[in-house]
C-alpha cells in the first residue's frame, strides 16, 4: 500500500510568503528615493540628452526651419574641413588654453599658499581673494575695457616708466592675453577657495616638525604643501583644460572674435554658425566633434579620480 508524506503548507509557503514581503519593503522604501529623482531625470533628459541627441542628428542635415530638413550625409563636416575659420578658431582655442595655464592656473595655488601662510588678517585676505569672483560680468567688462583704454590707467603706468603705451584690444598678439589676465583675476577666487581648504586640512603636526627640524617656508611649501594638495591640482586641472576649450563668452562681449580672427574660439564659431550665418547643420556638427573632445577630457578626469587623484 503506498504511503503519501503530506508536506505542511505552512511550512512550504511561509518562505515565499516572507521573501515576497521583503521584497515588497524594499520597493516601498526605495520608492521615494527614485520619486525625488524623477524630476531630475526629466530635467536631464528634456535639456541635456534630447537636445545632444537632436544635435547629432541635424549634423547630418541641412536644417531649414521654412522649407523642412533635407539630408545631407556628411556635407557638414566635410563643410567644416574646408573651411580655414575652423582650423584658426581651433589653433586660437588651443592657444587659449595654454595661456590659461600658463598664466592663470598657478595664481590661486600662489594665493592660497600665501593666506595658509598669514598670522594675522588670514579672514580678510580670503574675502579679499574671493570678491573678484562676484562681480557681475557686464560690469567686469565694462572696468577692463576702460583699464585697456589706450589712454586707460595700465597705458598710463606704462608711459610714467618709460615703456610705450600697449593696443591690447586692437594687437592681435595682445589681445588674447589680455583677456586671459581679466578671466584670471575674475575667476581665480574660488579654485583659491578649494586649494586653501585643502591646505588647512594638512594636520599641523607636520608643519611643527619640519620648523623643528629647521625647514623653512620654501622647504614646507615644497615637501609638504604641494604633495598635500596634489589630488586638488590635477583635479582643477582637468576642469581648467575643460572650461577653457568652451571659452567664447568674454571672446564675444569684449572682441567679437576680433582682431582680424585673433580671439575667435571653436565654441564661439559654433555660435557664429548657429546665430549669425544661420547655418545650423554645421554648427551642429561642429558641437558634435567639440562633444566628442570634451569626452575624452571627461574619461581622463574620471580615471584621475579613480585612482585616488583627489584627496591623496
Amino acid at each position: 500500500m503506498e504511503q503519501t508524506t503530506a508536506v505542511p503548507m505552512n511550512g512550504q509557503h511561509q518562505p515565499k510568503t516572507r521573501q515576497g514581503t521583503q521584497r515588497t519593503g524594499k520597493y516601498k522604501r526605495y520608492l521615494w528615493g527614485y520619486l525625488f529623482l524623477l524630476p531630475a531625470v526629466i530635467t536631464f533628459t528634456l535639456f541635456l540628452w534630447l537636445p545632444i541627441f537632436k544635435g547629432v542628428l541635424n549634423s547630418f542635415y541641412i536644417v531649414d526651419f521654412v522649407k523642412g530638413n533635407s539630408f545631407a550625409g556628411f556635407g557638414n563636416y566635410k563643410t567644416i574641413f574646408a573651411d580655414r575659420d575652423v582650423m584658426t578658431a581651433v589653433k586660437n582655442t588651443l592657444y587659449y588654453m595654454g595661456l590659461a595655464l600658463a598664466i592663470g592656473f598657478w595664481v590661486p595655488i600662489f594665493i592660497a599658499i600665501a593666506i595658509s601662510e598669514m598670522r594675522r588678517f588670514q579672514g580678510f585676505a580670503r574675502v579679499a581673494a574671493y570678491l573678484p569672483y562676484v562681480v557681475p560680468f557686464v560690469v567686469l567688462y565694462g572696468v577692463w575695457r576702460w583699464l585697456y583704454d589706450p589712454v586707460g590707467p595700465i597705458n598710463a603706468v606704462l608711459k610714467a616708466v618709460g615703456i610705450g603705451g600697449i593696443s591690447f584690444m586692437v594687437d592681435r598678439s595682445w589681445s588674447m592675453i589680455s583677456i586671459v589676465i581679466m578671466e584670471t583675476w575674475q575667476s581665480f577666487g574660488s579654485a583659491m577657495l578649494i586649494y586653501l581648504a585643502a591646505i588647512l586640512s594638512v594636520p599641523r603636526d607636520w608643519y611643527e616638525a619640519a620648523e623643528i627640524d629647521g625647514a623653512g617656508i620654501w622647504s614646507r611649501i615644497r615637501h609638504i604643501t604641494l604633495p598635500a594638495i596634489k589630488g586638488q591640482i590635477l583635479l582643477l586641472l582637468m576642469l581648467q583644460l575643460i572650461a577653457t576649450s568652451q571659452g567664447f563668452q568674454t571672446q564675444f562681449a569684449m572682441l567679437d572674435g576680433g582682431p582680424n580672427n585673433a580671439t575667435l574660439t571653436y565654441a564661439l564659431l559654433i555660435v557664429k554658425y548657429a546665430f549669425v550665418r544661420l547655418d545650423y547643420g554645421v554648427a551642429s556638427a561642429l558641437g558634435v566633434l567639440m562633444f566628442l573632445g570634451l569626452s575624452i577630457l571627461a574619461i581622463l578626469q574620471y580615471r584621475i579620480n579613480n585612482r585616488g587623484g583627489v584627496g591623496q
